[in-house]
């Protein structure tokens, strides 16, 4: 009895990762499949731990099928996941001592998705003290985090607040002169996005785009998601200005959606050949994913990247600091965007804008 509950239990896992396995191989913009982006990591170990375990479950003809049901698993996995770590080539170039020591061209950037039930106010005052960023990009603030925090506007000189009761508002407060601001809700009501040019102190100017769109969910389409990442990746390979475009993404660094935003937009992922930077979920040390990302032009170098101490939040603040060189470099580059690519994103804007209805999650935010 045990032995066959055994088989089936490790029977019903493996063909369980699999699914997860395959499923993101579908272009469909739907929360059911594109949440298997998520867990690789998980999925990746489960198999691990599986292919040690199937020999005792299982034998003949269905340890042969299980076993090669995991290399397989494990294999593509690791093709995804490979790339955030150590043992792949890095596509941004790490800044010379040099080009460290040039504060004038240099910018770093804290940001943080704050959950906006989460009023520990503190912690993130004294991050910010510690950190001392040139621009503090704050997601999911409401008024009362905004009051909450408000001894740290003495710090910076420029301020742009849009508070938000959904889960959707965003500060950037600056060190840095910012120009030609504006706020966008590019696909979906009540979801901003933030567009602003960032002088920095040689007088450079350089484009900063604040992201934050919806989460994907089982039961709704990834259409809003989908297509706001791919129209500011459109945006930038457009913009004559070098561009940085961070914040919560709400999708990882391996997707389809992220990969094909680096081949609309041209930009580098400083995580790829250093490491995942998990900042999502914060509280659970399992179940963790990159949520929250910087993507930056080649002239840029990285100076620095570290995740933070968590502060009460779902997500764990992330930090990058970033050198203007001007000379377009980078050991990996991400491929050019294809027509499929840019049509994809046309399907997924038409879709998303016949649809009339809440920000996914709108209401999350009260019911915790």
């Amino acid at each position: 009895m045990i032995q066959a509950l055994a088989h089936y239990a490790v029977s019903g896992l493996i063909g369980f990762l699999a699914l997860l396995t395959l499923l993101p191989f579908s272009r469909l913009p739907h929360g059911a499949v594109r949440v298997a982006d998520f867990p690789r990591i998980q999925v990746f170990c489960l198999a691990l731990i599986l292919i040690l375990a199937a020999p005792i479950a299982l034998d003949g003809r269905s340890l042969t099928v299980a076993l090669s049901s995991l290399l397989m698993i494990i294999g593509i996995q690791a093709a995804y996941i490979l790339r955030f770590t150590p043992l792949w080539v890095k596509q941004s170039l790490r800044a010379t001592v040099e080009q460290s020591k040039a504060i004038d061209r240099r910018v770093s950037i804290l940001a943080v998705n704050i959950k906006k039930s989460n009023r520990h106010y503190s912690r993130l005052i004294s991050l910010v003290e510690e950190i001392n960023p040139d621009i503090l990009i704050l997601i999911e603030v409401d008024a009362a985090w905004l009051a909450g925090v408000s001894n740290l506007r003495v710090r910076y000189q420029t301020h742009f607040d849009h508070p938000l009761d959904n889960g959707y508002g965003m500060s950037v407060w600056s060190k840095l002169v910012l120009f030609e601001t504006e706020l966008r809700e590019l696909l979906v009501t009540d979801v901003p996005s933030l567009r602003t040019g960032v002088m920095l102190r040689s007088g450079e100017r350089v484009r900063l785009y604040v992201v934050h769109p919806e989460p994907p969910i089982p039961t709704q389409g990834t259409e809003g998601r989908d297509g706001e990442i791919g129209l500011v990746g459109i945006e930038v390979q457009e913009d004559p200005l070098p561009a940085i475009v961070t914040g919560d993404l709400n999708d990882v660094a391996w997707s389809s959606t992220t990969r094909r935003f680096q081949r609309l937009s041209s930009l580098l992922d400083p995580r790829v050949g250093r490491g995942f930077y998990n900042t999502f979920d914060a509280r659970n040390p399992i179940i963790r994913w990159p949520l929250d990302h910087l993507f930056h032009d080649a002239k840029f170098r990285l100076i620095e990247m570290r995740r933070l101490p968590h502060i009460g939040s779902d997500h764990f603040p992330i930090y990058f600091n970033l050198a203007m060189t001007g000379v377009p470099m980078a050991e990996e580059v991400p491929p050019d965007a294809s027509e499929e690519d840019i049509a994809e994103i046309e399907e997924l804007v038409e879709a998303e804008e016949k649809q009339t209805r809440d920000p996914i999650g709108a209401n999350w935010e009260d019911e915790t």
